[in-house]
């Protein structure tokens, strides 16, 4: 059996299904470190981290901001079950940057009460939409 040439990916959160496009790579943020995918991969099953993931169609990269979730690899198809996933152009710039002083904020005056890992994901999360819109406006 011949390997596939292309990959199918999709992109599925609680609120909508974002993506099923034909791919040539994929790079994903899992819990234990990044995974690039190509046509052919072993299956696999793994828990996804807050991060940037990626995917080219031929020379053209495209990046999304991704949060937790499950990614599923087939030999011929990426499928992702993000809790949050947003494409670089539909990220909020001004709103990230207010997320990320005000988790800045709470993280440097900690009181007793203060839920740290709920800060620290937040400021995880601002900081990953701010790195990919960047991204998306220096065209990377």
């Amino acid at each position: 059996m011949a390997l596939p040439t292309k990959l199918t990916l999709e992109i599925v959160t609680p609120d909508r299904a974002l993506l099923t496009e034909e791919v040539d790579e994929v790079q994903v943020p899992g819990s234990e470190g990044n995974l690039g995918i190509l046509p052919g991969h072993t299956p696999l099953l793994a828990t996804l981290k807050v991060g940037e993931l990626w995917y080219r169609t031929g020379q053209e990269r495209h990046f999304l901001a991704i949060a937790f979730g499950f990614v599923e690899v087939r030999p011929d198809r990426v499928t992702i079950l993000a809790q949050v996933a947003e494409r670089a152009g539909e990220i909020d710039v001004t709103r990230a940057e207010g997320a990320r002083k005000r988790a800045e904020e709470r993280m440097s005056r900690p009181v007793p009460e203060m839920d740290f890992d709920r800060a620290r994901i937040a400021m995880m999360k601002s900081l990953i939409r701010l790195q990919v819109a960047n991204r998306a406006r220096t065209r990377i």
